[in-house]
């Protein structure tokens, strides 16, 4: 009897076990792949975009892991450079958030636009669904960089199918509220709006991601 008790038991035990480990596999990963705005720049890990974008689509009923690539000081060089160890080929979506240190570097538009579409492309080619996060020039560069640097994110996300969010920054940029001491990163509120801001169109995401 207690050998029947304990053959039962144990194959309780590890059908929950593969049920567990199965449902994990069957999650939807998502990777962020960024600089300091998304990577969390000096929040606590849980205030961080990829964490808190975790709670709230969990929230909302949806079975994905969101991982954290983000890079602070990363320029959309270097996530090009990264970008296949950065995706795996369990990675069924991408949010791109690159640019912003390419803008205060001065790095010429043409530059960035080239690893915008580079990362882009061979996403897509793979097979993964993409969300093209904008990011708007300081207008202290001048018009003319601005005008060169601003339509780069709808064109790239435009030419390949992705889709586009225009400013990821968007309801957070300028707001001493909302952001750190320096002015440029925003804080753990700060993070949420963009979140809420957001969460429509990476609901859009996944759907093309579950489409795949």
């Amino acid at each position: 009897m207690r050998a029947k008790l304990y053959h039962f038991v144990f194959a309780f035990c590890f059908s929950a076990l593969i049920s567990g480990v199965s449902a994990k596999a069957d999650s939807l990963k998502l990777v962020v792949l960024g600089d300091s705005l998304s990577a969390g720049y000096q929040l606590p890990p849980e205030e961080a975009f990829p964490n808190q974008l975790q709670a709230a689509l969990t929230e909302r009923g949806h079975d994905v892991e969101v991982v954290n690539a983000g890079v602070s000081g990363d320029t959309s060089s270097g996530g090009l450079s990264r970008l296949d160890w950065s995706v795996g080929p369990d990675v069924k979506a991408v949010i791109v958030e690159l640019g912003a240190n390419d803008m205060l570097r001065g790095i010429p538009p043409e530059k960035t636009r080239e690893n915008i579409e580079a990362i882009v492309s061979r996403l897509t080619e793979r097979g993964v669904a993409v969300l093209v996060a904008g990011m708007m020039a300081q207008r202290n560069l001048g018009e003319d960089y601005a005008a060169e640097f601003d339509p780069i994110y709808p064109e790239v996300a435009a030419a390949h199918g992705a889709l586009h969010y225009p400013f990821f920054l968007e309801g957070v940029a300028l707001d001493p509220d909302l952001n750190l001491a320096d002015g440029m990163h925003p804080n753990g509120q700060g993070v949420s709006v963009i979140v809420a801001n957001m969460l429509p169109l990476v609901e859009q995401l996944l759907e093309r991601a579950g489409s795949f």
